[in-house]
């Protein structure tokens, strides 16, 4: 049976966290050759699937399920990013993105609910929620500080510029993945 490890999970969703602050402002670039119809599909599907995975709670409410629905989310973000680095910017490749984060976000409640249930006591909540703000605001500054990076060397492009940010992006994601498999042992 597996059991996470406080101090390695904190870590995991710090740097977690970190790539959200980098990732979110991308999106809008990311995104821009869907139609916004696609929006409203999507946010449908992903209400559904929320609604099936909820009805699974009784089952997957445990740190071996944590683990893998953890490790397949930034599995997906990982070969979505790879894919967009590979095929750049088309609709198909826009399509494929948004697919690749609902898919993540059809999770959210559930791990939201299974690392409140695993870590427990207020002070490992405190602490996990604080090393997520801060995870946050990080990525954020980060990014801020690149765009300008791009922008003082000459790469104006908005397409460019988050067409590099993803090599960060995926550095990232290696490291998430690997804080992952430190964060639960048998």
């Amino acid at each position: 049976m597996l059991k996470i490890i406080p101090s390695w999970f904190i870590r995991y969703k710090f740097f977690n966290s970190v790539f959200l602050g980098v990732s979110v402002g991308a999106i809008f670039t990311l995104y821009a050759p869907l139609e916004p119809s696609i929006y409203s599909l999507g946010g449908v599907l992903l209400a559904m699937g929320m609604l099936i995975v909820a009805r699974f709670y009784h089952h997957i409410l445990n740190a071996e399920w944590f683990f893998r629905i953890s490790l397949f989310v930034e599995l997906v973000l990982l070969l979505v990013m790879l894919y967009f680095l590979y095929a750049s910017y088309t609709y198909q490749t826009a399509l494929l993105l948004y697919v690749g984060y609902q898919i993540t976000f059809l999770f959210g409640s559930y791990l939201i609910r299974a690392e409140t249930l695993l870590l427990q006591t207020d002070i490992l909540l405190t602490k996990l929620d604080t090393a997520k703000q801060l995870g946050y605001l990080a990525g954020m500054g980060i990014a801020y500080v690149i765009y300008q990076v791009f922008a003082h060397y000459g790469i104006k492009n908005p397409q460019d510029q988050v067409y590099d940010l993803h090599f960060l992006l995926i550095g990232i994601e290696l490291v998430v993945i690997v804080l992952i498999f430190k964060s639960f042992k048998r």
